[in-house]
């Protein structure tokens, strides 16, 4: 077989998988592999202690990366590039010709990675790298969804485990290199301002009014002290950590993130209103860039635009017919959605009762749709999902749901975020389709089930958005086709406004990174389509400006899947075993979208 058609012909079924792996192999060549992948791992896991305890790896050998914190000054991410060009240059020395099928795939997906970022570490001096993320995408080192502030408060809360006084006495440790991250990414930031690289002035006013609400609270009263206190209080664990940690609060991380604010303030009174990256140095050939990394696919602005304008037409049409069976028939879509969202019948009280109720009903759906499971896929993980609301420090530019894998001990379970900032954002005709997404059928059985599947560890832990996003709204209509939505027209609705919610996303992110839209015309063309609340619409829409890219990744991923299910239909015929394709799909791992096909084929 010749590469195209072996790996069209892995991904598309488990009986072309089993065929692929009856090759002959050199296990010479798999073990040379496979050592020069733990190498690459070591490396990675050595400049990286928040990535091992993501994974559930900081004990033994690395239980004193528990203390740490990544190295985010300038010299650490260059010496995360200089890492990523030599792995690159060793794997491309290595001889692909004598690898099994199944190798060849592994060896493919990682020189993808590291082939992207490679190229954009050369093209641009700027932006947020690393391992555990593909090319550019992130140019901006302090935004609404960049930088320490944002995510380390809720890593050490949910991640950083506890049950021993080392692990607590760790977690102070950590405190204290928060602080240090906190002036890192100012250094990293001006310098990059110095290029003129800086996030729009709106984009600026949303990072310190997040900044200004984790500063707001006393140094005891902090999130960072509660955590601690909570959980040493939970396994009694002797020790006044009460005290320990609004010590480092006040005297460390207050003072750094003043000097945040500070330094952000600055910038915001220089920034300007442009929403775009087209605005930066190369900016059109970042956005390219950004594209690739996140979609995976080599894919043309104009093309993703005129692709979303079809198909916003083309679901618009599907919900107004179902609208219209409902009766509603006055009005465009979005503004019968957006007397959907208001309409109090599906509105859950904006108390802490109402939102206890919404987790226990969303609960109860993730149940509902485990007992079918079976009928749709051959293989289910072993890992349990549970359901949390994102913290209140940063839901005001946290997307509706999000999604964290388990880890790999088994310990931490897969963690489903969903913001509960105002219920009236989450309507009841919504949240079946967003639950969906982020758990099971989406992105839980998809990352679990890569976590425990046959793969090196370095294929387990890979992510590519294109892939994962792109399953995630797959498994949406596989919902659908599961009959999840058959007594419920309303949440069937919900579904095809989340599949609208996509399509406008193609429209709007290459609207305004590469059209050089406004802000205002987005958020527009955003509310007119999809009916959402205003300050939902706000959140995406800037979400969008500072993570170009993204947002396309989610329908572009989600049709190379239908293409490789539609290719493995006409192949098999009426052998065609819908659960043997998913688990053909899911234990091989997550792939770019260019080894699956592409997305307009």
């Amino acid at each position: 077989m010749n590469r195209r058609t072996m790996m069209i012909a892995t991904a598309c079924a488990a009986a072309c998988a089993a065929a692929a792996r009856a090759l002959p192999q050199s296990s010479d060549s798999s073990q040379r592999l496979n050592a020069l992948f733990d190498q690459f791992m070591r490396e990675n896991l050595d400049l990286s202690p928040l990535q091992v305890t993501y994974l559930g790896m900081d004990t033994g050998a690395r239980a004193t990366q528990k203390s740490a914190i990544d190295d985010g000054s300038p010299a650490g991410i260059e010496r995360q590039k200089a890492l990523i060009a030599s792995q690159l240059a060793r794997l491309k020395a290595f001889d692909r010709a004598s690898l099994s099928a199944s190798d060849a795939i592994s060896y493919d997906v990682i020189l993808f990675g590291l082939r992207t970022t490679d190229a954009s570490n050369n093209a641009f001096r700027y932006g947020v790298t690393g391992f555990w993320s593909v090319g550019a995408g992130q140019p901006y080192a302090l935004s609404p969804r960049t930088g320490s502030y944002q995510q380390l408060p809720t890593f050490l809360d949910n991640q950083h485990v506890i049950e021993t006084k080392a692990d607590a006495d760790a977690y102070v440790a950590r405190l204290a290199g928060f602080a240090t991250v906190l002036d890192q990414e100012i250094e990293a930031a001006r310098r990059d301002a110095a290029m003129g690289v800086t996030p729009p002035d709106f984009a600026l006013a949303k990072t310190l009014s997040q900044m200004q609400k984790l500063r707001a609270s006393t140094p005891a009263e902090s999130p960072l002290t509660a955590s601690v206190v909570r959980r040493t209080r939970e396994k009694n664990i002797p020790g006044d950590y009460a005290q320990a940690a609004s010590r480092v609060v006040q005297d460390k991380i207050y003072p750094a993130l003043e000097r945040q604010i500070a330094f952000v303030t600055g910038m915001q009174k220089k920034a300007t209103h442009d929403a775009g990256v087209w605005r930066l140095p190369d900016g059109d050939a970042y956005y390219a860039a950004s594209l690739l990394a996140w979609t995976t696919s080599a894919s043309n602005p104009d093309e993703i635009h005129r692709l979303g304008l079809e198909l916003v037409q083309d679901h618009a049409a599907q919900i107004d017919t179902l609208m219209r069976k409902l009766g509603m028939t006055q009005g465009s879509v979005g503004e019968r959605l957006r007397a959907m969202f208001a309409d109090p019948k599906y509105l859950y009280p904006n108390t802490d009762a109402g939102k206890e109720r919404l987790l226990a009903d969303i609960n109860s759906r993730v149940q509902r749709v485990r007992a079918r499971l079976p009928d749709y896929f051959g293989v289910v993980p072993k890992a349990d999902v549970v359901i949390k609301r994102v913290p209140k420090e940063t839901e005001v530019s946290a997307s509706g749901g999000a999604y964290d894998s388990p880890s790999l001990d088994g310990k931490r379970p897969g963690i489903y975020w969903i913001n509960l900032r105002d219920t009236a954002e989450r309507p009841t005709w919504t949240l079946p389709t967003l639950t969906y997404h982020e758990s099971i059928p989406g992105h839980h059985l998809q990352l679990s089930i890569q976590q425990e599947a046959d793969l090196h560890l370095i294929r387990k832990t890979a992510f590519y958005s294109g892939y994962g996003e792109g399953w995630a709204l797959y498994t949406e209509q596989v919902a659908a086709e599961m009959g999840e939505y058959d007594d419920d027209p309303a949440a069937h609705i919900g579904y095809l406004q989340s599949s609208l919610f996509r399509a406008v996303r193609l429209v709007v992110d290459t609207g305004i990174h590469s059209k050089r839209w406004t802000r205002e015309q987005a958020l527009q063309y955003y509310v007119d389509a999809l009916g959402e609340p205003a300050e939902t619409a706000i959140t995406q829409i800037e979400r969008y400006c500072v993570w170009p890219g993204q947002a396309c990744s989610y329908t572009l991923g989600k049709r190379a899947f239908l293409a490789q299910r539609a290719r493995a239909q006409k192949a098999f015929g009426a052998k065609f075993d819908i659960r043997k394709f998913h688990d053909a799909m899911l234990l091989s791992g997550a792939v770019p979208l260019e080894l699956l096909g592409h997305p307009y084929s």
